[in-house]
């Protein structure tokens, strides 16, 4: 290709020379096209970086381009209603149609393989109820919680500000206050933009964002402060995330803003990277104890932790550490490892942690058989979209439902994967102020409102046509599941 390129530029060259002789107006042009193609191609072949372009001077490049929109072009050509990830054109299509109030019904029957293993489906009854006025909101708060708090049954999972930018924060709060459910802050802290009138549930992280000392330790007074502010209403401990179970957070330097470095008690520019494991303990009963100082320190107020479920045994030390202390926490976060609207290493995403369904099973189970569970709620995160989502989350023991990739839907996120590049299209998940001002907060603060309440809308149906007076009254018989031989199993009888 080498030869043939010299041999093209030859010809290029002759013909122009040939167009200046004989004075074409064209000439000029042409040359101003050929000269810094013939440059970028000498340039192509002594660079030693990409081997493609080393050997196909010129064309090459199209190789990258072509690579630079394939997600595009998988996304608008090439997938399928039901085959896009890591969510499908229906669902994304069923969250934008909730967020505007438009149409939702779906022509000419479903468009899944009915008889596709892993399927699930609900078992419904020909004795339709009225479901319960107030099956939407759920109490938090254990025995040695002073403030218990009235959840939605679908609230905002956890995300930072700085991952995401100022007006989707604003967005979300707002769109929270609307509909009368709570934001997650994500460990990042509390911003301004946190404290529009909706509810929060304060995440905390390893890194103690907000409420840390200088050399990165836990700040009592500080965290006593911020805590007793009336909107925060639960306290979150992150142990884990479905995105990168055993591993900490990282935010890029390039998102850490003068605003974001002093919310976090960070270094401006620089990256900020989480560790794996909290430095206020190292073993169950030191969490319990932590747990402990949270809940004082707070003024009673519900506190809790999120986990993605590795190991088995560590919970159950955790529920020992219960009995032996004293203390329990209000409820317990259970992260699928299919779950996570930030990046992630390849190998954690894909290969590390337990998925939503069996680890929240697992949970659920555990503190029913040591009798905890009519204490201890369980919130259940982990790519939780439609009603169906949510029933199928309530039969596995969640008490209410977070939902971030949904929310991010309802803001305008179109799946252009590249939350993790500081160039997002929509400004959801970047820093940048012309991308962040293309996000209309009022406008979208309504859609996350729609969308929570149309998605309790569809909750409630599926509840009256399952015969459930409300989500408490869902169990793991009512939902069944294709086996690879054919045969249908209840929930009940797989996660046992």
């Amino acid at each position: 290709m080498r030869r043939m390129f010299f041999f093209i530029s030859f010809c290029v060259f002759v013909v122009i020379v040939s167009l200046f002789y004989f004075g074409n107006p064209l000439a000029p042009y042409l040359a101003l096209v050929f000269i810094p193609l013939f440059v970028l191609g000498l340039f192509d072949m002594v660079q030693t970086r990409h081997a493609v372009k080393r050997n196909f001077p010129v064309i090459g490049h199209f190789r990258y381009i072509l690579e630079a929109i394939r997600p595009e072009i998988q996304q608008y050509f090439v997938e399928s209603n039901t085959d896009g990830a890591p969510i499908n054109r229906n669902d994304r299509s069923l969250v934008y149609q909730r967020s505007k109030q438009e149409l939702q019904s779906q022509p000419f029957g479903t468009q899944q393989n009915v008889y596709e293993v892993g399927r699930d489906w609900v078992c419904h009854s020909i004795y339709p109820v009225k479901v319960d006025d107030h099956f939407d909101r759920v109490t938090f708060g254990g025995p040695h919680c002073k403030q218990p708090y009235s959840a939605s049954r679908l609230n905002i999972s956890a995300m930072s500000y700085g991952s995401l930018s100022k007006n989707a924060v604003s967005a979300l709060n707002l769109g929270a206050r609307l509909g009368g459910f709570a934001q997650n802050t994500g460990e990042g802290g509390i911003s301004e933009f946190h404290r529009l009138g909706g509810d929060i549930i304060w995440q905390l992280g390893t890194g103690y964002f907000g409420a840390r000392q200088a050399n990165g330790m836990f700040c009592p007074e500080t965290f006593k402060e911020k805590s007793h502010w009336p909107e925060i209403k639960m306290i979150e401990l992150k142990l884990s995330q479905g995105a990168k179970p055993g591993k900490g957070g990282m935010l890029p330097g390039a998102k850490v803003t003068q605003e974001i470095a002093t919310i976090r008690g960070v270094e401006i520019g620089k990256d900020v990277i989480s560790p794996a494991g909290h430095p206020m303990f190292s073993d169950a009963k030191g969490l319990m104890n932590f747990i402990g100082q949270l809940r004082e320190l707070s003024g009673g107020k519900p506190v809790g932790f999120k986990l993605c479920v590795g190991k088995h045994q560590e919970f159950f030390d955790i529920i020992e550490a219960m009995k032996q202390t004293g203390i329990q926490p209000d409820f317990i976060t259970v992260d699928g490892s299919e779950g996570g609207t930030g990046a992630a290493p390849l190998e954690f995403a894909n290969s590390v942690g337990m998925p939503i369904k069996d680890g929240l099973a697992f949970v659920s189970q555990t503190l029913e058989k040591e009798n905890l569970k009519k204490d201890i709620r369980i919130i259940a995160s982990g790519k939780s979209l439609t009603g169906f989502d949510m029933i199928r989350l309530f039969a596995l023991g969640a008490d209410t439902v977070n939902s971030a990739r949904g929310m991010m839907l309802a803001l305008g996120c179109i799946q252009a994967l590249r939350c993790h590049s500081n160039h997002c299209p929509v400004g959801i998940t970047t820093n940048n102020p012309q991308l962040v001002a293309g996000l209309h907060v009022p406008t979208k603060s309504e859609r996350i409102a729609n969308y929570h309440k149309e998605t309790l809308k569809a909750v409630k149906d599926l509840l009256s046509a399952m015969g459930k007076t409300g989500p408490e009254k869902v169990g793991r018989s009512d939902i069944y599941q294709r086996q690879p031989d054919g045969s249908c199993q209840t929930f009940a009888q797989i996660y046992t």
